[in-house]
């Protein structure tokens, strides 16, 4: 085996997710296993740099997992001839600018999204990534998800017969921060620091849509900021001024309709944090992060209203689990596996920087929708 070297800066993995999912999950999960085997006879092997801005953290990761480099200097690391890829998992107000400079220097993106806090900042990268001739990716970690493979593979292979809705809850109960510590940072809940449950999920929402069922061409939303007062990390309250909740109603090129809820104020009844109910002429399905149920045509009970009577049987056991069939990987290790593999074997790779740029028009239209109280068509994008 022939070991090939590719050397990465993580901008921004202090923070839970890039730590967790992309760090630790992800790349040194791919050196755990000796690298990338890219069937030719090759091995990747991510070398990885650490960014941010707390020397104290990133030293202190660096010792941790035996990585031998990082910095606080964005710049420097940027104007290094040997660093290959650059990936970003900052807070969103911080991310655009970072990624311009990036590309300026030359670097393959990686990002998380949103990839900028406004359709033309997202597409502005677009269009500079395709004239400096970079190669680019945005995580979009759902599709890799166990339950919303299942959910592909009944779609494609016609299991639903003519799809006509989808039903998505996604939430939790995020704490306050008075009496128990919060689950997620404040700046979360500050729209002056890009904050906001429609900037975090419409975007995951737009790419699941549009993988899954079709573009998105309309969007009705409804936000709210149901905890108006929070306490951040020095236990100091705050004002929330950034929508904690969200429930949107979208219309796709094929006809069906999509409602999906989105809330950091709602305690869980779900068997998992995020579940799809897809319901199609044939068939229905209802998918989570990991698992999917179903139920056919030619299984589908005939319930009764019958207020008066206490119901007989549980209409969640007349529904059958659909079998893993194979292995699955952790989502954001199996993107950054496709990713490197586009980098380095130019293998194909759509979830770019215009697919990114989607997400962030359907969260910019879905604010818009809520502050005018109409529905607004979704425009076809384009470099």
């Amino acid at each position: 085996m022939t070991r090939k070297t590719v050397r990465i800066a993580m901008n921004g993995v202090t923070g839970r997710m890039g730590y967790r999912q992309h760090l630790v999950r992800s790349l040194l999960a791919i050196r755990e296993e000796g690298g990338l085997d890219l069937g030719d006879g090759t091995v990747l092997w991510p070398e990885i740099v650490l960014v941010g801005r707390r020397e104290h953290a990133l030293r202190t990761m660096a010792g941790k997992h035996g990585l031998d480099e990082w910095s606080t200097d964005l710049d420097a690391v940027l104007a290094d001839p040997s660093i290959d890829i650059y990936f970003d998992a900052q807070v969103t107000s911080a991310r655009e600018e970072a990624l311009r400079k990036a590309i300026a220097a030359g670097k393959h993106i990686y990002t998380e999204k949103p990839t900028a806090t406004g359709l033309d900042g997202a597409l502005e990268l677009a269009r500079l990534a395709a004239a400096a001739g970079i190669k680019h990716g945005v995580v979009q970690d759902k599709l890799f998800l166990p339950g919303l493979l299942k959910l592909k593979r009944l779609i494609d292979g016609g299991f639903f017969g003519e799809i006509l809705s989808i039903r998505g809850e996604f939430g939790y109960w995020v704490f306050e921060g008075d009496w128990q510590e919060a689950q997620r940072p404040s700046w979360n809940y500050r729209a002056q620091d890009g904050g906001g449950i429609v900037v975090d999920m419409f975007p995951h929402w737009e790419y699941v849509l549009h993988e899954l069922f079709g573009r998105v061409t309309s969007v009705q939303a409804l936000t709210a900021t149901h905890i108006p007062q929070r306490w951040d990390e020095r236990s100091e309250p705050y004002e929330a001024t950034a929508d904690d909740s969200a429930y949107g109603v979208f219309q796709l090129e094929s006809g069906a309709v999509a409602q999906i809820n989105s809330s950091w104020a709602v305690r869980v009844n779900r068997d998992e944090l995020v579940e799809f109910q897809v319901d199609g002429t044939e068939g229905s399905a209802v998918a989570g992060l990991r698992n999917c149920r179903v139920q056919h045509r030619s299984a589908t009970p005939k319930p009764v209203w019958n207020p008066d009577l206490p119901a007989t049987h549980s209409f969640r056991d007349q529904w059958q689990e659909v079998p893993d069939n194979g292995d699955f990987g952790n989502g954001f290790k199996v993107q950054w596996e496709l990713f490197l593999r586009h980098i380095v074997l130019d293998e194909p790779y759509h979830w770019d920087l215009l697919a990114g740029a989607r997400g962030v028009q359907l969260a910019e239209l879905g604010l818009k929708s809520s502050a005018e109280g109409r529905r607004l068509d979704v425009p076809e994008i384009s470099l």
